[in-house]
């Protein structure tokens, strides 16, 4: 059965029960039955409920289809309103103004309620009659509990959070399987559908995908209407072929391989539509699933899958960490026998996937989140719970859809938010992802001949930057057939322009300090990370005031604690807590610390000049940033989940510095070889004094000094430099 037929069965299978809660839905619109503190609250949220169940059927009866591009625009606005700009501040779904309302423990809960109803939106462009169901159900049953309570303030916390509790163990096996099969299995076309068969000349295509629609994506999808068709054909053919190469750059069997996921952001489906062709024809089929929107399969605040705009960060920030009001151990493990079972099941399909292809884009303003003592958090506790979920959710996943056989591409473009100057940046980018690779690697291959002479190599920054650490190279057995870095040249990660390696942590020692970055939709400042043997030691950044890299350095004791009040006398422990509790959230993802799993030298200074000449240097994304500078990610190395692949650069030479001593624990506990995470972290060229490559005999081969290339042989990278 197709997608079409497989929900038309699932709404006959829930169409008595989906009928039974409309109806009481209607009820409690006009009911005051529970406590005059939450009687508004439970109107608005069936009103809100009624509103998609409204969508739902004008979808099912083709209605939708008649409506015009102003309508569809209009209901588009109304069903997010309630979050964007200065409405979230008096929104239920806003921590602070529910708790201010209904107190903390039960404010939080509702809160999270009324996120997880607005979940339900697109549920009701896709007619899932099943999923409104359920979210629905849930909404009468913490309604009937409140209705029921003896208690004038309503019922305890903790009966409210029971129901949340059985709502997510017992609607996993729905909502996270279901997540599973969209990603494996390309029977599950929504989006695909609209991509391949919908009109792409007019506006009113976007609103069919429920996401929320703004000129970043209007103007995207009509900017891309005025390109010709070669530009088009151009752009998504350096994205389905930098996802061919890389499966035969890194020696992995494509042809074993049937299914690919495709991730990008709504405006691009004119290229989408070209790329899905291209694919097809490498005997791939597109799966292409939305990013989460309910707490049962959200990954805090990120966004994986496709999406249209965020229509508020700060909402997203807030809610990133719903499952605290009911996550425990059993609930891991229920999560846990779901993922196997589904896998298990679907085996067939899963070793199919050949891995993501990525379009990102960027522009949008830098977010900097605001703290929000009300939003739920992970108890210390919890975050080891979620930690060891994430591990062995990765070996589950790994072992159905093997990361030695699968790869990616990832690629980006700019929206129109950047600026007046959108569809000159537009161009350079494009220019930029289409750079002559073969330059590149003639060049690259020039600093790599010096950095595999080297022991170490040391950067160290200038002026105001405190970077100064040397990272410990792999030390070559067979000079002549071996290399320690690898040539990127624009396969699995576009654009070209960096040379990198998995550093050895012993003896990797020092600071890495940047003024400002933007890193997974969020803006760090003044960020310094210290490392001792190659791990993380001590980290801080100022988004917070008085929590910057200027207060006293702490020990390796301190890492993950709070600062001594004492520590400086201009940063209060509070904020600088608060700093190094957003690095190790976001940046190193729960984590206590992280090893150094990446060390690159980016060459793509006409990136570089590129984001100069426009002043969109905060905007770049980190997959044209780290191209900029040299750049250091924090937690597992490139190689992770394939170390034991040979792979070679084109100069035949095979890449030796693929593991370190964290990811070698793979052959004795493969629970103890991996983060789970990867973020790049990148020191721009006018932050550098110098970058050198220090050899056993005491040799200082400069490759960088003060932002320019200096090594004999790559002088043409600064050729676009000279242009500033």
């Amino acid at each position: 059965m197709n997608r079409i037929q497989i929900q038309r069965e699932k709404n006959r299978e829930y169409e008595e029960r989906h009928d039974l809660a409309v109806n009481r839905l209607r009820g409690i619109v006009t009911e005051e039955t529970v406590a005059e503190r939450y009687v508004r609250y439970f109107q608005d949220t069936a009103l809100f409920l009624l509103e998609l169940e409204n969508v739902r059927r004008k979808v099912e009866s083709g209605a939708w289809e008649h409506y015009s591009t102003d309508q569809k625009r209009s209901l588009n606005q109304i069903l997010y309103s309630d979050i964007v700009g200065d409405h979230y501040e008096k929104s239920y779904a806003n921590p602070a103004y529910a708790c201010q309302h209904f107190g903390l423990e039960t404010g939080r809960l509702l809160a999270m309620m009324y996120a997880e109803m607005r979940s339900g939106i697109p549920y009701s462009f896709e007619n899932r009659m099943d999923y409104l169901t359920i979210l629905y159900e849930l909404f009468i049953e913490v309604y009937n509990c409140f209705e029921s309570s003896e208690e004038k303030e309503g019922p305890a916390p903790e009966a409210v959070r029971d129901i949340f509790y059985w709502y997510a163990s017992d609607y996993t096996d729905v909502f996270l399987a279901d997540r599973i099969m969209e990603q494996i299995d390309p029977e599950y076309s929504f989006a695909a559908d609209i991509i391949e068969n919908a009109d792409l000349g007019k506006d009113d295509y976007l609103y069919s995908f429920g996401e929320y629609i703004t000129e970043n994506e209007l103007g995207t999808a009509r900017h891309l209407r005025l390109l010709t068709e070669d530009t088009i054909r151009k752009m998504a053919d350096v994205y389905t072929e930098g996802y061919r190469i890389g499966f035969i750059n890194t020696g992995k069997d494509l042809s074993k391989k049937s299914v690919v996921n495709i991730r990008y952001t709504l405006g691009f489906e004119r290229v989408i539509r070209i790329a899905i062709d291209n694919f097809r024809k490498m005997g791939l089929k597109p799966v292409i699933y939305r990013a989460a929107s309910g707490v049962i399969t959200k990954r805090e605040h990120h966004k994986i899958g496709y999406f249209g705009a965020v229509p508020n960060w700060q909402y997203e920030y807030d809610h990133r960490q719903d499952q605290a009001l009911f996550l425990d151990r059993r609930y891991i493990e229920r999560r846990l026998e779901v993922m196997r079972t589904v896998y298990e099941k679907n085996k067939e399909l899963a070793a199919g996937f050949a891995g993501p292809a990525v379009m990102e884009t960027f522009g949008e303003k830098p977010f900097a989140p605001a703290a929000v003592p009300e939003a739920p958090a992970y108890s210390e506790e919890q975050k080891k719970l979620a930690l060891e979920y994430d591990s062995r959710s990765g070996q589950i996943t790994n072992e159905y859809i093997r990361g030695d056989e699968r790869s990616f591409t990832i690629v980006a473009y700019p929206v129109p938010e950047i600026g007046e100057q959108y569809a000159e940046i537009f161009e350079d980018v494009i220019r930029i992802n289409t750079l002559d690779a073969k330059l590149y690697e003639k060049v690259q291959q020039k600093i790599i001949d010096a950095l595999d002479q080297g022991e170490y190599v040391h950067v160290k920054g200038k002026g105001a930057n405190r970077t100064d650490i040397r990272v410990k190279l792999f030390s070559l057995n067979n000079p002549e057939k071996e290399t320690i870095f690898e040539n990127c040249v624009a396969d699995v990660n576009i654009p070209v322009g960096e040379v990198f390696t998995s550093p050895v942590l012993e003896g990797t020692e020092g600071v890495l300090h940047v003024s400002r970055v933007y890193l997974e939709g969020l803006q760090y400042r003044d960020l310094e990370i210290t490392f001792e043997n190659g791990m993380v030691k001590d980290y801080r950044c100022a988004n917070f005031e008085g929590g910057g890299a200027g207060a006293g350095a702490g020990t390796g004791a301190d890492v993950g604690r709070e600062a001594d009040a004492g520590a400086d006398a201009g940063c209060g422990s509070e904020a600088l807590e608060e700093g190094r509790r957003y690095v190790r959230e976001n940046v190193f993802k729960g984590h206590e610390t992280l090893a150094l799993g990446e060390f690159a030298i980016g060459t793509n200074t006409t990136a570089y000049v590129t984001a100069k000449k426009y002043g969109i240097e905060e905007k770049m994304p980190i997959l044209i940033a780290e191209k900029t500078g040299p750049h250091f990610a924090v937690g597992d190395t490139c190689y992770s989940w394939s170390e034991d692949i040979r792979v070679y650069n084109p100069n035949g030479k095979e890449i030796v510095a693929k593991e370190n001593s964290v990811s070698r624990k793979r052959k004795e506990d493969i629970s103890q070889a991996y983060y789970n995470c990867h973020t790049d972290i990148t020191v721009p060229y006018e932050e550098l004094e110098e970058i050198s490559v220090v050899t056993k005999d005491g040799k200082h081969i400069i490759l960088i000094k003060d932002g320019k290339f200096v090594l004999p042989g790559t002088e043409i990278l600064n050729e676009p430099l000279e242009k500033l």
